[in-house]
């Protein structure tokens, strides 16, 4: 077998090599994830918060891997934003920024590690206090978790990215929210954080994207903001953009000397996957960022914002469709939720009833799992939204 055939093999889950990198990554970013849910207290400032998401993920890939022949990449797959109340996605602001937490806050936290380019990427939503979220606020992040409990029973082996998209807005509806417009899941593959395969949140006549069956072995990133508003966010400042990824496709010759040098930052140090311009010199990034943009060579993940006073809920989730079912592997428990709504619609129950496990044939003995697990094939209690 050539190297080239080789490395095409152990490109999916079929590798166990493979199985145990995407889990790896996986680990750091829920402890990563965990670190930063304990430093959202009020008075904190969200940029302080951001670099010290970043730092764990890049500490904790760092000690892996060190003494190995072939130099495996690891490290930031996404980097940490923190997206307060309406704010719906990507705010990581520059080290200049002072915004800082607020009791009673909606903090939206996304972010994702690699290691060998096998993604793992998690997105959580905690409101900033010490007692159970109620009202308006409850109804919408158990909107968003209920539609990703059911969205993991549905992406599976033989299903359609048109059942999710469905199932999720009519799980949104029973809370009185509405899903996010715009918001994608991606199959991911090795360095592709946005691989072709892609699950929409709503169908609608100006998106539009191929119909696809789910298949063994393949990892999806599924994406569920929801918001107690329109659920059709706007751009209101392009400055507050500071997300990037090299578009690897274009090429351009910069005018500007600036963004030649920072191009050429980019290219050695970021050269696929997102990467925040915090990690590049403040002023020269600034402006050379601009025409690297406007001449396509970096795709921008911009800020997006509902109307002041709408809350907004984002979780996100990697799955690995594995030969005996669907296995989640990033993940953070909830607090507390006490929504005014509760689901009574038989479909979404029954789809809440499905286990994310292939039963095996024959009367093989079950796993213990060890105390205090939850068990990721059980089905899901409706009543609360899902939360423990």
């Amino acid at each position: 077998m050539s190297d080239d055939e080789r490395e095409e093999k152990e490109l999916d889950l079929t590798s166990p090599e493979v199985v145990t990198k995407y889990k790896g990554a996986a680990e750091i970013v829920n402890k990563a994830l965990q670190s930063v849910v304990k430093e959202c207290k009020p008075k904190a400032k969200i940029v302080d918060i951001c670099e010290k998401g970043d730092a764990f993920i890049r500490e904790q890939t760092g000690n892996m891997y060190k003494n190995v022949k072939r130099k495996i990449e690891r490290g930031i797959a996404f980097p940490t934003c923190l997206s307060v109340n309406n704010t719906v996605c990507h705010f990581s602001p520059l080290a200049s920024d002072t915004s800082e937490l607020q009791e009673g806050d909606m903090v939206k936290i996304d972010m994702g590690c690699h290691i060998d380019g096998f993604i793992a990427v998690v997105a959580h939503t905690h409101v900033v206090q010490d007692r159970p979220v109620t009202g308006r606020q409850a109804d919408v992040v158990a909107a968003a978790n209920t539609a990703a409990e059911v969205a993991l029973r549905l992406v599976r082996p033989g299903k359609k990215n048109k059942d999710v998209t469905d199932a999720i807005q009519k799980v949104a509806a029973a809370y009185d929210c509405k899903i996010v417009e715009g918001v994608l899941s991606h199959q991911l593959k090795q360095f592709v954080i946005d691989g072709n395969k892609v699950i929409l949140s709503i169908s609608n006549p100006d998106t539009r994207v191929d119909d696809a069956e789910f298949e063994e072995n393949e990892v999806y990133a599924v994406d569920i903001v929801t918001s107690t508003g329109e659920g059709k966010p706007k751009l209101l400042d392009e400055k507050q953009t500071t997300i990037y990824k090299r578009a690897v496709d274009k090429n351009y010759h910069l005018k500007m000397k600036t963004s030649r040098f920072i191009f050429s930052e980019i290219n050695q140090r970021f050269p696929i996957l997102p990467f925040t311009a915090r990690a590049l010199e403040e002023k020269r990034a600034r402006l050379g960022l601009v025409e690297c943009v406007n001449h396509d060579l970096l795709q921008p993940y911009p800020v997006l914002h509902e109307k002041p006073g709408d809350y907004v809920a984002h979780i996100k989730f990697t799955v690995l469709l594995m030969p005996n079912g669907s296995d989640r592997i990033t993940s953070h428990s909830l607090q507390e939720l006490q929504p005014t709504k509760t689901i009574d619609d038989p479909e979404i129950k029954s789809w809440l009833a499905l286990g994310t496990k292939t039963k095996k044939k024959g009367g093989g003995k079950k796993k213990k799992g060890k105390k205090g697990d939850k068990a990721e094939g059980e089905p899901m209690d409706a009543t609360n939204g899902g939360a423990s």
